[in-house]
């Protein structure tokens, strides 16, 4: 994408004086075609280039609240970004350069630890991996865990209600916040950040403002919940001839494990291949594990994650007992055991591999799905069948949270046409044709990575006119001169 042209000249001088006066001169860059700050201007899938005003890095609450009264004097609206991981194109600006962009990781403090009450309070820019150390520190466990945990900020991960690898467990980013504090569209604070488990007094606007992508207020600081740290950890990489197989072998499984399931994730034979190709020093230790090095991968790979407070013997037995028992009923092919933190390790590492290999294997059309679990089988069997109907010889890369019904399903162009061919000619057809068949067995069109701006057509396509009224009568009560993150998720 071309940058758009500079504003013109002086036109906004007055505000970025104000701004360097606010948060510090350093604090407040300006995209220059020698530095064009790409890392805050693109996206991680270098889908949307935007151009921005400058980027504005305030240090506290009371500075963000400033930043955006300033930018609503000067009718500026601001896109608020923590660590710019969204796979939407929502947090990054649009090409007008008149637009600034808020990050946070400035507000990056562990605020208090209430071991007692099994909360931590923390600023909106700590990293979702800082966070997890704070709470392991202090023999506890915040269970959100996401593939770009070292780069995501529990803001952004509250802002768009992130899922991850353990809401069969534990539920998403919503369920593990207990309180909020915001910035309004006004430039007022609002202090919510309490730790309570109940507080029946109205409207619960902390929900409100989960998953509303920066459009209803700038979250600041968060309280979150916490668990007792598990002592065990164990996996187990599990082969599957068929989805209806991995379906019957999580109902097995939570039968027999109850909550020390914590993950059961699902991964196609091709989408491996794809993590081996394209990252075989991170993919191989959990392949040599799964198979041997001269057999096929299983047509499904099954990760199943496990924890205990208990002895590990106790653990290994349970699994060991379940994984013969499954066998025996024919839910599986093969099955290994992680038996050292290695082991584990690695086998999540293929897993969390596969994002990367995607990005390296270039574009593809996106897609991320829920449908109940129980119906799982049925999309993916009735999508590539109308997939290779539209587009013969498209490539299907699936992967996903099969025990929260969640699927990244994912379209490649054919072998043999070019990349952005497929997509001028193919990418509309094949959101509409997914898209349509989720909704057809009551799922959703996206299950955890949000609107942004890659979705908000769609959505409002495909949603009912009163809950786009109520979306849209929603952001014009809190943001009326539609400053906040504009032209993201309301349709």
């Amino acid at each position: 994408m071309t940058a758009a042209p500079s504003p013109p000249c002086g036109q906004f001088d007055a505000l970025l004086e104000a701004l360097r006066q606010t948060v510090g001169a350093t604090a407040v860059r300006i995209p220059t075609p020698e530095d064009p700050l790409d890392a805050h201007q693109v996206d991680w899938r270098k889908r949307y280039c935007g151009q921005a005003l400058a980027i504005v890095c305030p240090a506290n609450t009371q500075e963000v609240a400033e930043v955006v009264r300033l930018c609503g004097r000067h009718r500026v609206s601001i896109v608020p970004q923590g660590g710019n991981t969204s796979l939407v194109g929502g947090s990054v600006p649009d090409d007008s350069g008149q637009q600034i962009v808020l990050n946070l990781q400035r507000l990056n403090r562990v605020l208090d630890v209430d071991a007692a009450n099994l909360s931590m309070t923390v600023q909106a820019g700590c990293l979702l991996a800082d966070v997890q150390g704070a709470a392991d520190a202090a023999g506890l466990l915040f269970p959100l865990s996401l593939a770009s945990e070292g780069s995501c900020t529990i803001g952004g991960n509250l802002a768009t209600n992130a899922g991850g690898t353990q809401v069969l467990r534990y539920g998403t980013a919503r369920e593990l916040c207990l309180g909020l504090e915001a910035v309004t569209a006004q430039g007022e604070i609002w202090d919510g950040l309490k730790s309570l488990r109940k507080d029946n007094t109205g409207y619960d606007l902390r929900d409100l403002l989960i998953g509303s992508e920066g459009t209803l207020a700038i979250i600041t600081a968060a309280t979150l919940r916490l668990y007792p740290r598990p002592t065990r950890h164990q996996a187990a990489l599990v082969g599957c001839d068929s989805l209806a197989q991995c379906v019957s072998l999580l109902q097995h499984t939570r039968t027999r494990l109850d909550a020390r399931l914590t993950g059961f994730e699902v991964m196609h034979q091709a989408t491996l291949a794809l993590a081996l190709r394209h990252l075989p020093e991170q993919a191989q230790a959990a392949r040599a594990l799964l198979t041997p090095a001269d057999s096929e991968l299983p047509t499904w790979t099954v990760l199943l994650d496990t924890c205990d407070t208990g002895p590990s013997s106790t653990l290994t037995q349970d699994l060991e007992a379940l994984l013969d028992d499954a066998h025996q009923q024919g839910l599986l092919s093969r099955a290994v055991l992680s038996h050292t933190d290695g082991q584990y390790r690695a086998m999540w590492t293929l897993r969390e591999s596969i994002p990367m290999a995607e990005k390296m294997e270039g574009h593809m059309v996106k897609h991320d799905i829920a449908v109940l679990t129980s119906r799982v089988p049925t999309f993916v069997a009735q999508a590539e069948a109308a997939l290779q109907q539209a587009v013969p010889g498209c490539r299907i890369v699936c992967f996903g949270h099969l025990g929260d019904g969640n699927l990244h399903y994912n379209v490649q162009a054919p072998a043999d046409m070019a990349t952005e061919t497929f997509l001028a000619q193919h990418e509309s057809r094949i959101h509409a044709l997914v898209y349509d068949l989720a909704l057809s067995l009551g799922g959703t069109m996206s299950a955890e990575h949000g609107i942004g701006q890659l979705k908000r057509t769609e959505l409002g396509q495909r949603q009912s006119a009163t809950r786009t009224a109520w979306m849209r009568a929603i952001k014009q009560a809190l943001d009326p001169e539609n400053r906040l993150n504009p032209g993201r998720m309301v349709p």
